[in-house]
């Protein structure tokens, strides 16, 4: 396989990726698999999609010069790719709308997703309204508590949000439900799975479906500065968002790729959710790739302020590209997200979502380490409404 090429075809990057799934899944899988691999050839398809991503997301997402957070770093030129100006408040709806489509076209009218900060339960939500889908969302209870307005959203929209009480009552135990769920309703129902995670073909095909982050950024920038960044920075939970702007600049080898892991109260066990930091190789919920987890394989508890990035594995790719040096991987802290969330709102007027703030925080760090001449493109994947009172909450607290 070539160093920046598609998976093989049992869904491999290197060593990582394949499909570890129950027998009774296989056969949706491989309908899935063939469904994509058609319906991406045709242009009748992507024309439609073009459209849905168009007339009712609101792609393009603007390129955003910050020049009060450049001002305040000292640094680097500093441009934030708008995705937290889509429609439900995330790049999350890119793969929601593309994924309806696909059901559509597999005659699968139930809809079921899992969600952690409630982005991606929106998005879905959102895309089942619209076509006209049955739509249930497995989120974890926990998280259900600390994103009460995206509850709230999803219902509205005519989901059923489902909450899971067991484990840690977050994502992993939210996917848990969904793929247990997607078992017994296998013929009737598809899993809209949120991100670049999970068995082939969901890490290809939710990557390309927001490879047009990356696509617009490239072109957007050229306009604006006639040269590329000379870093791109994303936060990574399962990856999406950062396997999307990255995977158009990935041969571009001058061009610093980051992904931004969450470091929670600190690299210890169960404080954070950092897999690169402190993970090892193992397979968890379909997929071989970087997971923390103990001696004996148990999955480790995870922390972070961020209910988006609170997850035990990494998407596979973003594994395959770690191991062989292309991108870079770090973390940022509760308490560094917290005051970059603060500060973009302060200095820009734009608040961000908590698992943005993870990428501009260690934006912030890079742009004053870097000289003027530099440029650094920030993912924005998404808003933060969904975490305003969640974050007075903790500033309130703290106070005390």
């Amino acid at each position: 396989m070539d160093r920046f090429s598609q998976p093989d075809s049992g869904g491999h990057f290197g060593q990582y990726g394949g499909i570890y799934v129950a027998e009774t899944l296989m056969t949706a899988l491989k309908e899935l698999a063939d469904a994509y691999e058609q319906a991406r050839r045709e242009p009748a398809f992507l024309a439609e999609l073009r459209h849905h991503l168009k007339e009712f997301a609101g792609r393009p997402t603007e390129l955003y010069h910050a020049a009060r957070l450049t001002e305040h770093c000292g640094g680097a030129k500093i441009y934030l790719k708008r995705e937290d100006l889509l429609h439900t408040g995330a790049h999350k709806i890119n793969n929601a709308l593309a994924q309806a489509l696909l059901a559509r076209r597999m005659g699968k009218r139930r809809i079921i997703a899992e969600t952690g900060a409630g982005q991606h339960g929106v998005a879905t939500a959102a895309a089942c309204a619209k076509f006209g889908f049955e739509c249930v969302i497995y989120m974890g209870a926990h998280d259900m508590e600390r994103q009460a307005l995206n509850v709230f959203r999803m219902r509205l929209m005519g989901a059923e949000v489902r909450a899971v009480d067991a484990g840690q009552k977050t994502l992993k135990e939210a996917i848990n439900e969904a793929m247990r769920d997607w078992v017994t309703n296998v013929r009737t129902t598809h899993y809209i799975l949120g991100t670049a995670y999970g068995s082939h073909p969901y890490p290809m095909m939710v990557r390309d479906f927001h490879r047009v982050i990356g696509q617009e950024a490239r072109e957007q920038i050229l306009a604006r500065e006639n040269r590329l960044p000379d870093e791109i920075i994303a936060c990574v939970g399962g990856g999406s968002n950062a396997i999307g702007i990255f995977f158009d600049f990935l041969e571009d080898a001058n061009i610093r790729l980051t992904g931004v892991e969450a470091g929670g109260r600190g690299i210890a066990r169960g404080d954070h959710a950092a897999r690169f930091a402190g993970g090892k190789l193992g397979v968890l919920q379909g997929c071989k790739t970087h997971i923390l987890q103990n001696e004996d394989g148990q999955i480790e508890l995870t922390h972070s302020v961020s209910a988006g990035l609170d997850y035990p594995a990494v998407g596979p790719e973003h594994a395959f590209y770690h191991e062989r040096g292309r991108i870079d991987f770090t973390y940022a802290t509760d308490d560094e997200v917290l005051e970059a969330f603060q500060l973009l709102s302060r200095l820009e007027g734009i608040i961000p979502a908590l698992e943005s703030s993870h990428a501009l925080a260690e934006g912030i760090k890079r742009a004053k380490a870097l000289s003027k001449d530099k440029l650094i493109l920030i993912n924005l994947s998404g808003r933060g409404d969904k975490d305003v009172q969640q974050v007075a909450a903790i500033l309130k607290k703290s106070e005390v």
